[in-house]
């Protein structure tokens, strides 16, 4: 099955695991997605797991969540569980909420070239993007509709058999991320899949297929059409999935990541002696160390590491045309993240401490007098010196700063005194006169 584009969709015969226990057990799947299971299997309905949970069961790992597949309408699901609730209008989809867990529940959906008797059901753009389906079929047709092959097998509850339609088990064997049907139909469809293909890749360690990868550099383009809300929540999964060293890695193979971060890839182009391309690296490895160590990971300081040499630039180029550091700083932060929003929105709950992050910077210079006091009783200090240690630690901050307000930390009262009088004092930058307008000419 080396070339999908020249399979016979309607010619394969699934393959099927007849009870595979020793891979798949009922301990393995969480109890809201067997209720949900069994649920609508006693109502009559078809009712598999299927996707990422099966995949990642079948690998031996630890499925992160469960989706559900059934011949079941979304009115129907919602009749049947009082805790769901209908969502997207792109794709209409159950949420089925047990406290914090929520499965997901979908509607077999039919190929594209099945004839809708609505319009409204479903809906393509001129490029060929997706933007209504809500046209439903078979399990068959279903498998045919997902997006890897991996991704597309279904673990049937009524015989705890695993169904596969598309090569998809091969294809987990081979360590292989391949598209089901033609490439670049798939990616015109939804663009989102080159991000996908990436992500996959990264957190299994898979190849992608070479007819895959190969529309990736012709097609990349088509991320400008997407919503830049539905990127930034990409994003989220590209970056705190505990693999983003190798996820920014593949992301700049493929010439992703301008597609996200413009002005950080023009940056990472001028690099020199390893910076700040070392700086990226380092905070992306204390991402993926914080979430192996179970420990918070918030997008705001992600998305500061990531448009900091951006910010640094730009408060650089301010500070020469005469501003204050605090002006520079500030000013920088409001340009930076007013154009980065326009290829990745940035809500303000992030997008705020971020700001707030970058401008600390300048006032950890600061260690004479109150300064360091009142440093230490911000809100966001540890986020901004756990920031300043990553600049040290690349040579882009002085060492001897990070290891003062390291050593700062742990002294009492009295001690601190004295730290804070031994301080050297913060070199004033000279303020460069701004340049005047020419008077106009009164006889103008």
């Amino acid at each position: 099955m080396d070339n999908q584009g020249d399979i016979d969709s309607g010619s394969v015969q699934p393959a099927i695991i007849p009870r595979p226990e020793h891979i798949i057990s009922r301990a393995s799947i969480s109890s809201s997605a067997l209720k949900v299971l069994y649920r609508l299997k006693e109502a009559g309905f078809q009712s598999f797991l299927v996707g990422g949970g099966v995949r990642d069961l079948l690998l031996g790992r630890e499925p992160k969540d469960f989706d559900v597949a059934t011949n079941a309408t979304p009115d129907e699901i919602r009749h049947l569980f009082r805790n769901c609730r209908l969502i997207g209008r792109r794709f209409r989809l159950a949420h089925v909420r047990f406290g914090r867990e929520i499965i997901e529940v979908a509607t077999f959906r039919a190929r594209h070239d099945s004839q809708s008797t609505d319009e409204s059901d479903s809906a393509h753009s001129e490029q060929g993007r997706i933007l209504r389906d809500n046209v439903y079929g078979g399990i068959e047709d279903d498998a045919w509709r997902r997006d890897f092959t991996v991704n597309a097998l279904y673990y049937d509850i009524k015989d705890f058999s695993v169904i596969d339609y598309v090569g998809g088990l091969e294809d987990l064997k081979g360590g292989i991320l391949r598209l089901i049907g033609d490439p670049e139909q798939r990616y015109r469809e939804d663009p989102v899949r080159m991000l996908r293909a990436v992500r996959f890749a990264a957190k299994l360690g898979f190849r992608i297929h070479p007819d895959s990868e190969a529309a990736i550099h012709e097609l990349d383009y088509l991320l400008k059409d997407i919503p830049t809300a539905r990127l930034f929540e990409e994003v989220m999964k590209l970056f705190l999935g505990g693999c983003a060293v190798t996820t920014f890695e593949l992301l700049r193979h493929y010439d992703l990541f301008r597609r996200l971060f413009p002005m950080t890839e023009e940056a990472l182009s001028h690099e020199e002696q390893g910076f700040p391309i070392t700086f990226v690296l380092r905070a992306l490895e204390n991402t993926d160390k914080r979430l192996a160590e179970d420990k918070p990971v918030t997008p705001a300081f992600l998305y500061a590491a990531l448009l900091w040499e951006p910010v640094r630039l730009r408060t650089q180029a301010l500070l020469d045309q005469g501003m204050t550091a605090l002006e520079a700083s500030q000013l920088a932060g409001n340009q930076i993240t007013s154009e980065q929003v326009q290829a990745t929105s940035l809500p303000k709950r992030f997008s705020f401490p971020m700001r707030e992050i970058w401008t600390l910077q300048s006032r950890l210079e600061r260690r004479r007098g109150k300064a360091p006091y009142r440093m230490l009783e911000h809100p966001r200090f540890r986020a901004a010196y756990d920031f300043l240690l990553l600049r040290s630690e690349t040579g882009e901050a002085p060492r001897e700063l990070a290891d003062w307000w390291t050593e700062f930390q742990t002294l009492n009262v009295g001690e601190r005194g004295n730290t804070v009088e031994s301080a050297p004092s913060r070199k004033k930058r000279r303020r460069r006169p701004r340049k005047r307008k020419p008077a106009a000419n009164a006889n103008d």
